[in-house]
């Protein structure tokens, strides 16, 4: 249950450069990221869903697990934690992770493909032999699979998703207004005008930035219009990729999808009539999940408390 979600923090650490000692962790961070002096330094560890910064990594796995409020042991000797992963990772980007798991005291260590605990914290029952389609748009992938029997039949991971749509604003807005703006304005603008269709009313928003021509602040109206010009490329690269995902599924799978229809969850999801134009282009129904942003971990708390599911889904475990 989300009541369960003890730590609920962006992926983002501050660290002192001179004394390299974690400052910040999580939305404390997010504060001071691109405010920073020389002496400070943001870091995101993930880049693309797979791990960048192994150091970094590291420091806020261990930083993450500090900030539960247990008042017993913040490192007990059998830590066992559940990490999910994009579907696409490579056997490097999985030692990777492993290895900033273990190194931030983890004894236990099971990664799960990330559709496959946004299926289990939906409530989907993934053993029965059923089709079911997720797709599942985080920060840095979209992972799209076709899951039946406690397993995925097929499965697509393009690595744009949040935090892509974000730069493409940031760029839209630069090209157009020659206005430069920061990750969080670009966030805030994407949550407040993003869009994948048009709206039943338009929407505005004042954003500031620096004018790279003048070198001053400055203070501009934006649309939903143009933000969802911005946002065409990415939208259009996942709607391809449910597309391809739905040609590469087995007839019968097929057949089933067609009853359940297809299941977005994931920050992403929350896009304004994205399930709309998912829609309009397969013809199958689509619903967003009832808290898109927790699917996949609470489906990675369930995996916790169950272990026998734990071990029937698991990719790999040490």
């Amino acid at each position: 249950h989300k009541e369960k979600v003890v730590v609920d923090e962006p992926s983002i650490i501050a660290i002192d450069k001179n004394t390299n000692k974690v400052l910040a962790i999580g939305r404390e961070a997010m504060q001071m990221h691109e405010k920073t002096h020389d002496n400070i330094k943001t870091i995101r560890p993930l880049k693309e869903g797979v791990i960048a910064d192994f150091h970094a990594a590291e420091m806020m796995i261990r930083g993450m697990i500090k900030l539960i409020d247990t008042g017993k042991r913040l490192f007990p000797p059998s830590l066992r934690m559940v990490i999910c992963i994009p579907s696409a990772i490579t056997e490097v980007e999985k030692r990777a992770v492993r290895d900033s798991a273990e190194h931030a005291n983890a004894k236990e260590v099971y990664m799960i493909h990330e559709p496959i605990a946004a299926a289990i914290g939906i409530g989907i029952d993934i053993e029965q032999p059923i089709g079911n389609m997720i797709v599942d748009i985080g920060g840095g992938t979209t992972d799209i699979a076709v899951i039946s029997l406690s397993g995925i039949v097929y499965s697509r991971s393009v690595r744009v998703a949040g935090n892509e749509m974000d730069e493409s604003i940031i760029q839209y807005i630069k090209r157009k207004y020659n206005l430069l703006i920061g990750e969080r304005t670009a966030e805030a603008i994407k949550i407040e005008l993003g869009s994948a269709a048009p709206l039943d009313e338009e929407l505005t928003m004042e954003i500031k930035g620096r004018n790279l021509i003048e070198g001053i602040p400055k203070t501009i109206v934006v649309t939903d219009e143009e933000i969802r010009e911005a946002l065409a490329d990415s939208v259009a690269t996942i709607v391809n990729a449910v597309r391809v995902a739905l040609e590469r599924t087995p007839p019968e799978l097929s057949a089933d999808i067609v009853d359940r229809g297809i299941v977005l969850t994931g920050g992403g999801a929350m896009l304004k009539k994205l399930d709309a134009r998912l829609m309009q282009e397969t013809g199958l129904p689509v619903a967003v999940s009832e808290d898109p942003l927790s699917s996949v971990v609470l489906g990675a708390g369930t995996m916790l408390s169950d272990f026998n599911l734990l071990r029937r889904v698991r990719w790999d475990s040490t």
